[in-house]
């Protein structure tokens, strides 16, 4: 029997966007600061030499090719003052929660509600200056070796340093501001459009290595299905759920007694998200970005021996790639997003119980059995989908970067953004759909309605 719920949302109509105000609004609010994103990714970081720069950016290798430009939108490719992007950020984010399940006077806060969360969110601010200082002290460093900087020095790092950490925590400000009033979740809609405003130029490329040929026309079609595959297969993963029945009891209510319910306990095959890949990408990438930007002049004996054994396409960079995704896939899932302890206790304190196991620690023990089997399916899931590209971009020399993990971002965004839009509509149809779905309410048919008796 299909529940109201499900009724009302078939129901919603798209064609009702015009009459939403509101969600108008917020769309319209959210394209416009998506915008003056992308028009700070052209603007240039001071003292940077632009012939060098693009004669540089010409030849380099896959370190800045990669992941790390296709997430900041080009704008590390230009170095413009969002060179940085987003991603310091998302990491004193993604640490603070960490550290919010293993620092009992963090876990305390978070236990405290509104206020509580403020000062989380505040130490995530104060992570996020620290490390994007580090990052752009970093950069402004190699910018120098790579003798890309108009007038190295002192005044030079200072200046790079302040407009890159100015830019990210502007970055920072714009993805608040698009989850407070526009629709979605700022910070993972600026990483979206950074990673789509590059594909048309990387499929050009593409296309046009094929038209020289470089690369076969079957190669070419093969990989425009395997995308089309490989998003199928991600949309389905990323819906994927594992329900465990849970049951309540009987209680009475004054002279009633009502009967107990049932429920489900959902359990998503791939709770972590798109946070292990990134973890992982990022740190098997950092030693091929630093070499690439200080032109082999930081390049020692150590460094040499890590760039051709964990270059991105080599056995051992894949073989470490998969095994930091399943490390971080168990990691971030038993401590952040689900805990068996914490989810028994809530089902203890609401009386409910999985048929057949005890409340409390055996509980417990049941969720946290099923979900690590749930995690080996979501693990290898993970691991194939973003160690896929890496093989197939160095087998047939595809000369752009489209990986796993830019990929899984740009689904699990757009299913959220479509999820909340149409939460929106719903919102906004709520008297019209119970009409057509036949509910009662208070704007249905008045016939139908009882007057109750006139006391005297």
């Amino acid at each position: 029997m299909v529940s109201a719920v499900e009724q009302m949302a078939a129901n919603t109509s798209w064609a009702a966007l015009g009459k939403a105000t509101d969600l108008r609004n917020r769309i319209l609010f959210t394209l416009g600061l998506l915008i003056v994103y992308r028009i700070g990714t052209f603007i240039p970081v001071p003292g940077i030499d632009g012939a060098a720069l693009r004669e540089f950016m010409e030849g380099a290798g896959q370190g800045i090719g990669g992941m790390v430009s296709m997430f900041t939108g080009g704008a590390l490719g230009r170095m413009g003052v969002f060179a940085l992007g987003i991603m310091p950020y998302i990491s004193a984010a993604i640490i603070v929660q960490l550290l919010t399940s293993m620092v009992p006077m963090l876990e305390q806060l978070k236990k405290e509600g509104e206020q509580g969360q403020k000062k989380i969110t505040q130490y995530t601010r104060y992570g996020t200056v620290a490390l994007a200082t580090a990052q752009a002290y970093g950069l402004a460093v190699s910018l120098e070796a790579g003798d890309l900087a108009t007038d190295p020095g002192m005044f030079f790092r200072l200046s790079t340093m302040i407009t890159l950490v100015g830019g990210t925590m502007f970055l920072m400000w714009l993805g608040e501001q698009i989850t407070q009033r526009g629709i979605g979740n700022g910070i993972s809609l600026i990483i979206f459009v950074g990673i789509i405003a590059e594909i048309p130029a990387a499929l050009a490329q593409f296309l046009a290595s094929g038209r020289s040929g470089a690369i076969s026309p079957a190669i070419i079609v093969g990989v425009i299905l395997g995308v089309f595959a490989i998003i199928t297969f991600v949309v389905f993963m990323e819906r994927a759920l594992r329900k465990i029945h849970i049951q309540y009891p009987r209680r009475q209510v004054g002279m009633k007694m009502y009967d107990g319910g049932s429920s489900h306990l959902p359990v998503k095959i791939n709770p972590s998200g798109v946070i292990p890949p990134i973890f992982a990408s990022s740190l098997l990438l950092l030693p091929t970005t630093i070499s690439t930007f200080s032109s082999g002049a930081a390049t020692g004996p150590v460094m040499s021996w890590l760039l051709a054994f964990f270059g991105p396409g080599q056995p051992l960079y894949l073989l470490f790639f998969v095994a930091m995704i399943v490390f971080f896939t168990y990691f971030y899932t038993f401590n952040v997003s689900f805990k068996p302890n914490d989810v028994a206790d809530n089902l203890k304190r609401q009386n409910g119980f999985v048929p057949g196991i005890r409340p409390g620690k055996k509980t417990a023990e049941y969720l946290e059995y099923v979900v690590n089997r749930v995690l080996v399916l979501g693990s290898a899931y993970l691991a194939a989908v973003c160690v896929m590209p890496e093989i197939l971009r160095d087998q047939f020399a595809i000369p752009f970067y489209f990986g796993g993990t830019s990929l899984l971002i740009v689904v699990s965004v757009t299913m959220d953004t479509i999820q909340q839009a149409q939460s929106h509509l719903l919102a906004h149809q709520y008297e019209g759909l119970i009409e057509r779905s036949q509910l009662r309410g208070r704007g249905g048919d008045k016939k139908r309605q009882r007057r109750s008796p006139t006391r005297r």
